[in-house]
């Protein structure tokens, strides 16, 4: 039977035991009467020393005190955000509501939502910010998303479950350009050539508990569909036609309240993605030793768990393998970057390697292109604009076809 909470605003009596007997040793109690039917409750708390009980106790009292449950602070943070919705954006336009709950529900939840209040750090917001700058959004969206969370987390300061709020973070304005920077010259972010890849694949197989050789399988083949970690873990049996070697790419891997949940790709975009004889044998391999069933996963942990890219970092230690072979700044969304790249090296049409690629805008995939073919498409862009343009009184006849010669000419 779980113990029962002090009801809300009821002072609360204290001791700590010292039980050697057991593996933690302190019994912190708190006591109270039952404002209704006048009964002397007690609920305690095992801890491992004197100065945890103490913490917990005072955690209680104060809890206690404020008028929040004292369960609020291992809350969830969607659950907490859910229930002091109304508190925390009282006073707000209308026309603000909408963008700030959709911050709440599109990337707040899934980035941090299954968190409880109290983990929720600076540290935990500044890689939360920096995903969302990562994938894209808007600065707006951004700056949004994070007047949100500052709302919420300032409730939790105000029922005393945190002490500061650490949504009030500085100097995320300058990651977003530093992410736009980078984003403006994709192709300075990815692996050289198949070599270097394969090292890379070779030395994260190594370092990972015993040398479990999917997460090799798991980097090549992300490298050459330039395709994301998520979309990856993604990626189900009935996917992959092996008579034209390509994967209906439709779903993603993606974090959630509770844990991991697959859920379509960005933007909703369904593509296709060519799968290259490099890593066809792989993907036929594993293909013949996976379960039959058409939903059976392509890729997985060594558990048989679903990927993420937290997952094949800590899995692989990749921030020291990276360091070790002399790319201290790449990731794992760089695979995606190399991909990208590489076929656009290879001479993949721009409007096709903006499908594969999932983009919504044309502009994203043009950062992909070779700088002096970009160049020279954006030379070509230009000619078109002013040729399109006000003709300031010159403009073009057309001639009649008996007329030698050609059959337009500059009119004043």
């Amino acid at each position: 039977m779980p113990q029962q909470n002090p009801p809300i605003g009821v002072k609360l009596s204290t001791d700590i035991e010292y039980r050697p007997e057991y593996p933690k040793p302190y019994r912190a109690r708190v006591r109270w009467f039952d404002p209704i039917s006048g009964s002397r409750l007690s609920r305690s708390e095992m801890s491992v020393t004197v100065e945890e009980a103490e913490a917990w106790i005072l955690g209680m009292d104060r809890l206690a005190s404020r008028g929040v449950s004292p369960g609020t602070a291992t809350m969830p943070l969607t659950e907490y955000g859910e229930s002091v919705m109304d508190l925390a954006l009282r006073g707000l336009e209308s026309k603000t509501l909408d963008p700030y709950r959709a911050g709440w529900r599109l990337r707040i939840v899934p980035a941090i939502g299954h968190l409880p209040v109290r983990a929720v750090t600076n540290g935990v917001i500044d890689r939360a910010v920096y995903g969302w700058i990562a994938d894209e959004h808007g600065r707006s969206t951004v700056k949004n998303t994070l007047a949100m969370l500052v709302r919420i987390m300032e409730q939790a300061v105000r029922d005393g479950v945190i002490d500061i709020n650490p949504a009030r973070v500085s100097g995320w304005q300058r990651e977003y350009q530093r992410a736009e920077d980078e984003l403006d010259d994709p192709r300075a972010l990815a692996l050289p050539d198949w070599d270097a890849l394969d090292r890379l694949a070779t030395g994260l197989v190594m370092r990972s508990h015993g040398e479990y050789g999917g997460w090799g399988d798991v980097v090549r083949f992300a490298a050459c569909t330039a395709a994301r970690i998520g979309e990856v873990s993604g990626v189900r049996r009935k996917d992959v036609d092996r008579e034209r070697w390509t994967w209906d790419l439709c779903r993603q891997t993606t974090t959630a309240p509770g844990g991991l949940l697959d859920k379509g790709t960005k933007g909703k975009r369904r593509r296709s993605v060519p799968l290259i004889p490099e890593i066809r044998e792989l993907v036929a391999w594993r293909l013949d030793v996976i379960d039959r069933d058409p939903m059976a996963r392509l890729f997985t942990g060594p558990r048989g768990g679903r990927i993420t890219t937290a997952v094949l970092r800590d899995a692989t230690h990749w921030d020291e393998v990276v360091v070790g072979l002399g790319y201290e700044h790449l990731r794992r969304h760089d695979l995606r970057h190399t991909g990208l790249t590489w076929m656009a090296d290879a001479g993949v049409p721009l409007h096709v390697l903006r499908k594969i690629a999932g983009h919504g805008s044309l502009m994203t995939t043009q950062r992909y292109l070779h700088p002096d073919r970009r160049s020279i498409d954006l030379a070509g862009e230009a000619l078109s604009a002013h040729l399109s343009g006000p003709r300031q009184g010159v403009g073009l006849e057309v001639v009649p076809q008996d007329f030698p010669g050609r059959h337009l000419r500059l009119v004043r």
